[in-house]
């Protein structure tokens, strides 16, 4: 067993203890550390808890400077992106580096993995011949190392990741602040660029979709954080879309923007004045700031504040009949609900509730209910295995065909598309 110092574990040894005990509890990997004030990469207190490659490949100077250099490498872009960093390692099997951050002071990383997604087959022992060849190992100790790499399906891998990142800053006295505004850019962004690569090749996605702010407005008035986000996103892309590389154009755009989401607020009885005095910050920041992505996550930031400032306004707003149709439809949107039924919970007739619930939305019951059947879908087909069959009938859907041709209406690609797109490389399907 190695002895640690208190400084290998990037936070007090009493708080490292805790994040490894819950995490070892539902996990089966040992965590590495790397510090950047020494630079220094320490394995697991137990070394044999390595898989047997790494612990070849590090047998030899050359191949301990491999890793190192590689976790250095992993660490960085896991600082910049401010989330979990996924990636193949230089003896090319899944390496994953969770960034340890406090405040604007970078500690080091978290590192799990040491595996591949699926068992190693001729094809992969050959590549991994062909990464660590250099370093003079007879094949067959090699060959050896390689096919006893443990197998864990990418998914767990993505799902430990997220897990730690979770546990270091819940069970820690970090300031976890900027990590998870780097971490809210790098999402953004990555949303922002696959709406721009899907919109290329669509002549009316160059013009400004004037017609998506009324969507945008009215997902606010109803305090939908997740589809409002989605939406603001889309408006973003078509603007660097349509003026690439000019922040100017994006700034006024910005301003325009953060009118209509604070006016949006309002128009759901929030204090004007309050909302006022956030919008001059907002845009205050907007136009100070030198950069597309930090520009385009205030506006998301006042996105959020906006519909927060609605979530408190609701219960003295109209909002707050139709409520109970909402909670209906979220807990139960896998059951056959009827217009009826949704109707009845909000205690109003049905033309009654529709104009009401068109009103405040923007959309008709049934178009929402489809959408949180829809939204749940896609986290069912990110976070399980099961088929496209089997997650249509448990979010609510009855017909198959159907449900395929309303995801790709909604989603621009059918459900298995989806899936692919979303899933990390080599993940089963």
């Amino acid at each position: 067993m190695i002895k640690r110092t208190n400084t290998d574990y990037l936070v007090p040894k009493d708080e490292f203890a805790r994040i490894e005990k819950i995490f070892a509890a539902n996990f089966d990997f040992d965590i590495e550390t790397l510090s950047v004030s020494d630079k220094k990469l320490r394995a697991p207190a137990n070394p044999k808890s390595l898989c047997e490659l790494c612990r070849l490949v590090r047998s030899l100077p050359e191949g301990r400077n491999r890793c190192f250099q590689d976790h250095f490498r992993s660490l960085s872009m896991a600082f910049e992106t401010g989330q979990p960093y996924i990636s193949i390692c230089h003896a090319g099997i899944f390496s994953v580096c969770v960034p340890v951050m406090d405040g604007h002071k970078r500690l080091g990383g978290y590192f799990i993995g040491k595996c591949a997604a699926e068992a190693v087959d001729k094809i992969a022992v050959d590549d991994i011949l062909k990464r660590l060849g250099a370093l003079g190992f007879d094949e067959k100790e090699i060959i050896k190392a390689a096919i006893n790499v443990p197998v864990v399906n990418s998914r767990v891998i993505h799902k430990a990741s997220e897990f730690l990142y979770i546990l270091i800053y819940e069970n820690t006295n970090l300031d976890p602040r900027l990590v998870r505004w780097q971490r809210l850019k790098s999402r953004q962004q990555a949303q922002i660029s696959d709406f721009i690569q899907k919109s290329k090749a669509d002549k009316d996605a160059i013009k400004y979709p004037y017609h998506i702010e009324r969507q945008l407005m009215a997902n606010v008035r109803i305090g939908n954080r997740t589809g409002a986000r989605e939406i603001l996103n889309s408006i973003l892309g078509s603007i660097i879309l349509q003026n690439p590389g000019d922040l100017g154009i994006l700034k006024a755009r910005a301003v325009e923007l953060l009118s209509i989401l604070s006016r949006s607020a309002a128009e759901t009885g929030v204090d004007i004045t309050g909302l006022l005095e956030k919008n001059l910050d907002y845009i205050q920041k907007a136009l100070s700031v030198n950069s597309q992505p930090d520009l385009c996550a205030w506006i998301s930031a006042a996105l959020n504040e906006f519909i927060e400032s609605v979530y408190q306004q609701q219960n003295k707003s109209a909002l707050s009949r139709i409520q109970p149709a909402i909670d209906l439809m979220e807990s139960e949107y896998d059951q056959p609900i009827t217009l009826d039924e949704i109707a009845k919970a909000a205690y109003m007739s049905v033309s009654r509730f529709a104009h009401l619930f068109k009103e405040q939305t923007g959309q008709s019951p049934i178009d929402y209910l489809i959408g949180i059947r829809i939204n749940h879908a896609k986290r069912l087909l990110i976070t399980t295995d099961s088929s496209c069959a089997q997650i249509c009938y448990s979010v609510g859907f009855n017909n198959q065909s159907y449900f395929t041709r309303t995801f790709k209406r909604l989603s621009g690609m059918t459900p298995r598309q989806f899936r692919q797109e979303s899933h990390l490389p080599g993940q089963d399907l």
